[in-house]
Formats: structure tokens, C-alpha cells, sequence
């Protein structure tokens, strides 16, 4: 079965060379007749081109016989040349035939050995490079070689592999033939190797783009992230700034706005006056800054209350210019004259919102309808102003609206329900005298059609002065029918020698001493605060860290003993501990020249109590995580009277409660101190 096999592979193997043979042989033909072909047929083109010539050289000949004997010696001159290039180039070669033909006849024995040699050396060189041997191995040879090898050129034969595959009596030729090949097949699929090797690699940089626009994307969303948060951050701080300001009785006029417009929805904080009032009384250079406060607010705030700072912008650029007009008494007063610009600011005084918006569409009609005789600009003016006054009274229906929704709240938090008032929530309607102005007005007093729209609102402010005064009136009339007052004595139920003092000095003399008394105990609580802190200060001798004062806000809730004692808060000096972590990431992406951010690594509180009424009841502190946030913490202070609760926000990670590692929380010397330091979690594998 065996044999069957091997004579079989051997038959299909000699087709297979056979094949090749002819196929070889059949190129080699067919490529002798291709040069035989072109050579007819570039003969057979100089043929006709030549023949052509003559024919167009005897057709032009007839036409102009100037032209044509130019363009024939010109044919005649080239073919001349590559005939002359032809024959030199034969000549050549018959000349170099000839001198080798010489060489090799005078040569001697030797040299002609040694030009056998160099041919067959040539020839197998050429061998050697269709086998595919490198430059690097051209020059071994069987007896000069690394390998020690004595039939390094000859072509391996493996005889056992032959013998098996059946091709042992294959002939040396068509074994080089297979072998050729085989290596032609093998540079083949080398190619497609080096194809699909491109081919993942331009995969593999389109991932890495696509992976790249990816991070860039997420570095994008991150940075928008951190960009919102650190908006919100200034806004929160601009806000702790104003809270600060107001209550140590500083507040700036963007203080006191803000605070408004912060507190609609706390029902607690309620405002009786519309937020415009707090620019009276301001100066031109405290509106300036206050613009300038207001374009922060509203690029920190974004969307939030823009309608509200859009209006209080309004107004006070129309208090600025009031102002700049009053600095200089010769500026005309843009189109209304001097001696009814208050008539014209009363008519806008005391109108709604909807009656002033009623107002200005008049206003842009007349202007745009450009009748003869109106005067547009005394109306371009009068709608200047009315621009503030809207801002006014969309403050004004903003705050009334505020302190409806707050009393209402009250109501529902108290069980009361509130009051169905039939009409307590609608807008007021504008006047119902909406007549068309006349053509000609004179620009020196205001329309009929203004001052009619004011009658209603003046009759309105008129009955209720009216009302105000007669309740003034009726109150003084029920003090002085009650007899409150005590009566004076005569001189003559006093004893003699009795001595009087007036009642103005002795006023004075009572608040001398309450002056004294007040300005002795404030120096003496401030030498006691000072001698505290220079305690706390000796404790905390070569610690490092920054003072820490940030405050939570705590819920109001009634002390028992607050008729007893006045409330007041303790004063404090604390410190916060920062520093590096230098872990595995930090030690790899920072060094000493470029360090990593900072974290805190622990807080040291010093909170004074010297007026403590039960000294034995030791302050005690308690520690609940933010609601808003878990990764801040609510240190919370509680002492007893007279002191209120304090607390302080901090960040919530685990404490180290060993004494080793600088805990302390003991009450000594009315000061209570609560130290403490974070724990630090080193990596172990």
C-alpha cells in the first residue's frame, strides 16, 4: 500500500515539474516572439513613417516648395544620424568580440584558468542570490567558512525526505526548480503576514484615537464638572462674606440685596421693606461699586434670580444718573424741562406694574405713529424713566408676593388655615381711561392721558394718610383720657432742705455710669480673652497650622435659662493642621520642587468658657455628618449657661484617639481644647 502511495506522489510530483518546465519554456517563446514581433513592427513604423514622409514630402513639394525641402532635409539628416549611431554601435561591438577573441588567444594556460574561475564564480554567485543567500554569506566558500562545513555551497539534499515523498530519483534541476518555488510561496504568504500586520496596526492607532477623543471627552465633561463646582464655591463664599459683614454690622449695600433675594424661601427671615430702599442715601462712587458687585453676582448665579439683579441694575443706573444730572446743574434734562420734571415723577409714583407696562405701550405707540407735532424727544425721555420705575414695581410685586407666601407658611406651620379673601391673590387692574392722546403736546407739561391714569392712585395714597392720621389721633386721645403720666408735686408738699435734681442731669448722670460700668467690664472680658489665648497660644508652642473659624449654622432652639441669663457665644481659637501625603501615586507623579496638594491631617480647638456658671458640668462636644454633603462632618460644642451652642465644619474621616498621637479633650483653666488628628492607612501586600 505503501508503494502505491509513493509511486502515486511521485507521478503527481514529475507532472507537477513537468509542468512547470513547459510553462517556463512556454514564457521564454512566447517572450522571444514578443521582441521578434516589436522589432518587425518598429521596423515596419520607420518603414512607413519613412514612406510617409516621401508621400507628404511630394504632396508638399507640390503646395510650397520651401517648406517642403526644409522638412525633408530634416527627416534626412535624423535617419542619416541613426543610421551613423547604428553602424557605430555594431562597430563597437564587433571591435570588443574581436579584442576578447585576442585576450583569450594570446592568454596563457593560467590565465585562462583564472578567467574560467572568475565566470564560474560569477555564475554561481548569481546562483547563490536566486537560492536567496544574503551578502553577508557571498563570500564562503567550502573551504573558508565559520562552519566548518567542506559542502557549504552545494545544494542540501535530504535524501531520506526525498525517498519517503517518492522524488528520490528527481533530477538536481527540477529539485531547484520546486525549491525556487517553494521560496516563491513562502515570500508570498511573508507579504500577507506583513499585509495583516499593517492592517492591525492601523487598527490598533484608530482605537487609540478613538480612546484618546474618549479621555479628551471625559476631561471635558470633568473640567465643566470642577468649573460649575468652583462657581458654586465662590457663590457660597461671596455669600458667607455678606452673612459676615451683616452681622458684625458692616453690611455693603450688595450685602444686604443678596441677602434678600437668598432669603425669600427662609420663612424665618422676613423683610419689610422692598430691596430698592437700600440705595438710599448712596453716593455716586457706592453705586459704581455696587454695579460692579452686581455683574459678580450675576455671573456666579448664572440663570438663578437674573430677573431680580437685572432690576436692581436698572435702578440703580437710573439713581447714578440722577445723581451726575444733580452734579451738574447746567446738563439739560433730556427733552423735559426743569419746572415739571417732579410733576412727571409723580405721575409714574405709585402705579403697578401692569399700569406702568398699560403706560408704555402708549408711550411706543405715540412714538411710533411720528404724528405731526408730537415732540419725540420728550416722550424717548419720559420712557427712559419709566424703565426704572417698572424695575421698581416688579421689585415692589415681588416683595408683596414674598410676604403673602411667608405669612401663608406661618399659617399652615401654626394650624391656621389661611383665609379665603376673594381677590387676594389678583393682580390690580389697570385705570379704565385708556382715551387716545391728542396730536400736539406741548413738551413742557405732561398729557391728559397721564394725568388722569395718576387720579386713582392719589386718591388712593390721600384716603390712606387719612386713615393713618385719624388712628395716630384716636391713640393719643385714649393715653391722655387714661391719665399715665404721674403728677407733678408743689414746692410746697416737699420737705425743707430737700434737694432737687433736674431730670435732664440726671439722666446724664445715669448713663455716665452705665458708660463706665460697660467700658470696665468690656475691659475686663477683653484682658480675660486675651490672657486665654496667650494660653492657648503656649500650649500650641511649635505646632504649625492655619487659624480655623468656619462656623455651622445651627438651628435656634430656646434655652431654658434665657430669661435668666443673657445668650451669648464663646470665643475660640482653633487651628487646622495641613499637609502632604506622600503614598505610592504622590511619590511617583510629585517631588519636593512640585508637591502634592495639600490635605488635612487634623484640627486643634480651643474654646473659651471663662463665665461659666457650673464649673463642675464639663463642656461636651458631639460629631453628626453633613446632610448635604458625607464628606464633611459638624463638630458641635455644648457647654451650658451662659453660653449658646457653637459648631464647626470639618472634614469626616476617622480619628486617632492615642494620647502618642496628640489626642487631648480635658477642660482646664475655663478653656476647653479637643485635639485631634486623622488616620493614616498605609498600603501593606
Amino acid at each position: 500500500m505503501s508503494s502505491k502511495q509513493s509511486v502515486s506522489r511521485y507521478d503527481s510530483r514529475r507532472r507537477s515539474v513537468e509542468k512547470y518546465q513547459k510553462d517556463r519554456a512556454r514564457s521564454k517563446d512566447h517572450q522571444r516572439s514578443r521582441s521578434r514581433s516589436e522589432s518587425k513592427h518598429v521596423s515596419s513604423i520607420r518603414d512607413k513613417k519613412s514612406k510617409h514622409k516621401k508621400s507628404k514630402k511630394k504632396k508638399n513639394k507640390k503646395s510650397s516648395s520651401s517648406s517642403s525641402s526644409s522638412s525633408s532635409d530634416s527627416d534626412e539628416e535624423e535617419l542619416k544620424l541613426l543610421q551613423r549611431l547604428e553602424a557605430e554601435r555594431l562597430r563597437l561591438k564587433e571591435e570588443k568580440k574581436k579584442q576578447k577573441e585576442l585576450l583569450k588567444a594570446k592568454e596563457t594556460p593560467e590565465e585562462k584558468r583564472a578567467r574560467r574561475l572568475g565566470e564560474k564564480q560569477e555564475k554561481e554567485r548569481k546562483r547563490r542570490e536566486r537560492m536567496g543567500w544574503d551578502n553577508e554569506y557571498q563570500c564562503y566558500t567550502n573551504q573558508d567558512n565559520p562552519f566548518g562545513d567542506s559542502a557549504l555551497t552545494h545544494t542540501f539534499v535530504w535524501s531520506k525526505k526525498l525517498a519517503k515523498e517518492g522524488v528520490k530519483t528527481v533530477s538536481h534541476d527540477e529539485l531547484e526548480a520546486l525549491n525556487r518555488q517553494k521560496q516563491m510561496e513562502n515570500k508570498i504568504e511573508l507579504e500577507k503576514v506583513k499585509q495583516r500586520r499593517l492592517e492591525r496596526e492601523a487598527e490598533r492607532a484608530e482605537r487609540e484615537s478613538e480612546a484618546a477623543a474618549a479621555a479628551r471627552a471625559r476631561e471635558a465633561a470633568q473640567f465643566h464638572s470642577w468649573a460649575r463646582h468652583e462657581d458654586a464655591f465662590h457663590l457660597h463664599q461671596a455669600r458667607l462674606r455678606s452673612q459676615i459683614r451683616i452681622r458684625d454690622g458692616r453690611a455693603k449695600p450688595i450685602d444686604l440685596l443678596a441677602w434678600y433675594v437668598s432669603s425669600e424661601q427662609c420663612v424665618d427671615a422676613l423683610e419689610m421693606h422692598e430691596p430698592y430702599t437700600y440705595l438710599n442715601g448712596l453716593l455716586a462712587q457706592d453705586l459704581e461699586d455696587l454695579l460692579e458687585d452686581i455683574k459678580v453676582y450675576k455671573e456666579l448665579e448664572q440663570h438663578a434670580n437674573q430677573a431680580y439683579w437685572e432690576d436692581v441694575q436698572t435702578i440703580v443706573l437710573d439713581e447714578l444718573g440722577k445723581l451726575r444730572r444733580q452734579s451738574a446743574p447746567g446738563l439739560r434734562r433730556d427733552g423735559v424741562h426743569e419746572a415739571v420734571a417732579d410733576d412727571v415723577t409723580q405721575i409714574f409714583k405709585g402705579k403697578t406694574g401692569a399700569q406702568l407696562e398699560a403706560l408704555q405701550a402708549q408711550i411706543e405707540h405715540k412714538i411710533s405713529g411720528k404724528k405731526d407735532g408730537v415732540d419725540v424727544p420728550y416722550w424717548e425721555s419720559l420712557l427712559s424713566q419709566l424703565k426704572a420705575h417698572r424695575a421698581r414695581a416688579r421689585l415692589r410685586d415681588r416683595h408683596q408676593d414674598n410676604l403673602r407666601r411667608k405669612l401663608q407658611l406661618l399659617k399652615r406651620e401654626q394650624g391656621v388655615q389661611p383665609a379665603d379673601a376673594p381677590g387676594a391673590d389678583t393682580a390690580d387692574a389697570p385705570g379704565a381711561d385708556t382715551a387716545d392722546a391728542p396730536d400736539a403736546d406741548a413738551p413742557g407739561s405732561p398729557s391728559p392721558e397721564l394725568k388722569a391714569e395718576a387720579g386713582p392712585a392719589e386718591d388712593g395714597e390721600a384716603a390712606d394718610e387719612a386713615e393713618r392720621a385719624e388712628d395716630e389721633a384716636w391713640g393719643v386721645a385714649q393715653y391722655a383720657a387714661g391719665n399715665y403720666s404721674p403728677e407733678y408735686l408743689g414746692p410746697a408738699a416737699l420737705e425743707p432742705a430737700t434737694l432737687l435734681t433736674e431730670a435732664r442731669e440726671d439722666e446724664q448722670r445715669l448713663a455716665y455710669l452705665r458708660a463706665r460700668l460697660h467700658a470696665a467690664a468690656a475691659s475686663a472680658q477683653h484682658a480675660a480673652l486675651l490672657a486665654l489665648t496667650a494660653a492657648a497660644r503656649r500650649s500650641m508652642a511649635g505646632a504649625d497650622g492655619a487659624q480655623f473659624s468656619v462656623e455651622a449654622p445651627l438651628a435656634e432652639q430656646p434655652c431654658l435659662w434665657a430669661d435668666k441669663y443673657r445668650p451669648r457665644k464663646p470665643r475660640y481659637f482653633n487651628r487646622v493642621h495641613t499637609g502632604f501625603e506622600w503614598n505610592k501615586y504622590n511619590q511617583t507623579h510629585y517631588d519636593m520642587d512640585n508637591p502634592p496638594p495639600k490635605i488635612v491631617q487634623g484640627y486643634k480647638f480651643n474654646i473659651f468658657y471663662p463665665d461659666l456658671i457650673d464649673k463642675s458640668d464639663t463642656p461636651e462636644f458631639s460629631l453628626k455628618p453633613c446632610p448635604d454633603n458625607p464628606e464633611f462632618a459638624v463638630l458641635r460644642f455644648h457647654a451650658g449657661p451662659p453660653y449658646e451652642d457653637i459648631a464647626f465644619k470639618i472634614v469626616s474621616r476617622e480619628w486617632e484617639y492615642s494620647y502618642k498621637r496628640g489626642f487631648r479633650c480635658h477642660f482646664h483653666n475655663n478653656i476647653f481644647q479637643l485635639w485631634f488628628h486623622f488616620k493614616r492607612y498605609r498600603y501593606r501586600r
